[in-house]
């Protein structure tokens, strides 16, 4: 007997946040994984605007690794207040070495990665231009 689609995953247990289904040995709330790491995204960086927190502060107070917060500086998902040229993190830009507040390049530096995609793009399609009637005389 073939059951009908609705009826298959009835008594799946379910993240309630997102639909997903969940394994049945799982054992947290009723919430999956992604879910979790988005709400506590959400957590931090409320934090982060409310307080005048470093990434130890931040890893402390939601007693996650520092690597984690970092990484989310890294990403650009995160930024913490300062003043104008002053930054609270030790990053650093990945191509010239100045000191960042977030993200893997400087703004110049990121600015230069975006004229050479471009450039390069430009040259790719100058190649491959065709000409319509290439020889023929008018």
């Amino acid at each position: 007997m073939l059951a009908r689609s609705g009826e298959l995953f009835v008594d799946t247990p379910r993240c309630t946040q997102c639909g997903r289904i969940l394994p049945d040995v799982y054992e947290e709330d009723d919430i999956c994984p992604s879910c979790r790491e988005a709400n506590l995204f959400a957590e931090v960086k409320d934090f982060i605007r409310e307080n005048e927190v470093r990434e130890l502060d931040v890893a402390e107070h939601f007693n996650i690794p520092i690597a984690k917060v970092r990484k989310w500086i890294r990403e650009g998902r995160i930024q913490y207040k300062g003043e104008a040229g002053k930054t609270i993190s030790s990053i650093y830009c990945q191509i010239c070495g100045k000191p960042i507040e977030f993200g893997t390049l400087c703004p110049e530096c990121h600015r230069l990665q975006g004229l050479k995609i471009v450039a390069q793009q430009y040259a790719e399609q100058k190649s491959e231009m065709r000409f319509i009637n290439k020889g023929k005389k008018f």
